[in-house]
């Protein structure tokens, strides 16, 4: 099979793979009808986070169920699914508690599974599954072609920007300010606006990114940043400061940022890969009541309830993807979000 291989720094490559066989009767072979790039992925690909070595990579993707273990009971040969980012089986304590990014059998896609097999990545033609019914979510029918995009987005971004909501505390009635304009930022406006909330701030600069954020439901685009940019949340809010924030970058100056909108005694919800060396202000979070919470979005365990508004168009997280390309063109899709000439680029075989 074909699949994509980072090397390095600005080196993904399209590489002949073997393909994936059940290796566990818990697993599962997914075909793989659409992937796409994350944020995330760029840090590699930006060396922020180092490659000790050639691996595979992609951790968001749908398919059709090709083979299935003895042992897997949830989903068969020729179902759609959804995959979340990572591998969990559903039964351990952490599962239970809805946190399945801490499974006790945790699973990564271009990493390995609990056993130490390989796992194949996600932006290739075929996946192997392992923790099969604990992972996968399948719908019970074929989705229309038209639906792709947002299912993919469940894979990730639109869990974790409902993740930050919840964390943030978003509720009818109250206001708030996301910070980040990428696809899990514009993810989180609609999280938001789903939630109830009466003002959704979106802090921006691209034209282009500003228009979805208002398509998804933000009321006001905040383009100022650092002190500026807190004086005019502070203005268009009436004097006050926002209730909840949402942070999905990930860096020192997008958690300052913030922190810099949250009026006392409100939250924040982080769901950014930390890259940057932000640290938590205790003191002003001591002296002002502020909260924090987040981390990584358990998708599995959000994906049943957004599903359902995805289907009936009640949501529409796909219109993320700007970009469609072929899986042979995925380095050309790392090169297009890298430059920011793409919020999301979505693959198909």
């Amino acid at each position: 099979m074909r699949a994509a291989v980072i090397h390095g720094k600005g080196d993904v490559r399209m590489e002949d793979r073997p393909d994936p066989a059940v290796r566990s009767a818990s697993d599962a072979i997914v075909r793989v009808t659409a992937s796409c790039v994350c944020g995330s992925d760029l840090w590699p690909y930006r060396g922020v986070v180092p490659t000790v070595e050639p691996h595979p990579i992609g951790h968001e993707f749908v398919g059709v169920v090709e083979e299935a273990g003895a042992e897997v009971t949830s989903v068969r040969p020729g179902d759609f699914v959804i995959a979340p980012f990572v591998a969990s089986d559903g039964t351990c304590p952490a599962c239970r508690d809805g946190i399945t990014t801490s499974c006790d059998r945790l699973g990564s896609w271009g990493g390995e599974d609990a056993d130490g097999l390989p796992v194949d990545g996600g932006q290739g033609e075929y996946v192997r599954v392992p923790e099969a019914d604990g992972t996968l979510v399948a719908l019970p029918e074929a989705p229309d072609e038209a639906l792709l995009p947002g299912l993919l987005t469940l894979s990730d971004v639109m869990s974790t920007g409902h993740h930050a909501a919840l964390a943030a505390r978003v509720a009818p009635g109250r206001t708030v300010v996301v910070v980040g304009d990428g696809a899990v930022g514009l993810c989180g406006v609609i999280a938001a606006r789903r939630l109830g909330a009466e003002r959704v701030i979106a802090m921006s600069r691209h034209r282009s990114r500003q228009d979805l954020a208002k398509a998804f439901g933000a009321t006001d685009i905040v383009a100022e940043r650092g002190e500026e940019g807190a004086a005019k949340v502070r203005e268009l809010l009436g004097g006050v400061l926002a209730d909840s924030v949402l942070e999905a970058v990930g860096t020192k100056g997008s958690m300052e940022q913030a922190f810099a909108v949250t009026r006392p005694g409100g939250q924040i919800g982080y769901v950014g890969v930390p890259a940057g060396g932000a640290e938590l202000p205790i003191r002003a979070m001591f002296s002002g009541n502020l909260n924090v919470a987040g981390g990584v979005a358990p998708a599995r365990t959000y994906i049943p309830d957004l599903l359902p508004d995805v289907l009936s168009g009640a949501i529409e997280p796909g219109r993320v993807f700007d970009l469609t390309l072929d899986l042979e063109k995925t380095p050309e899709a790392y090169a297009a979000m890298d430059e920011r000439r793409a919020v999301k680029v979505m693959l198909r075989p």
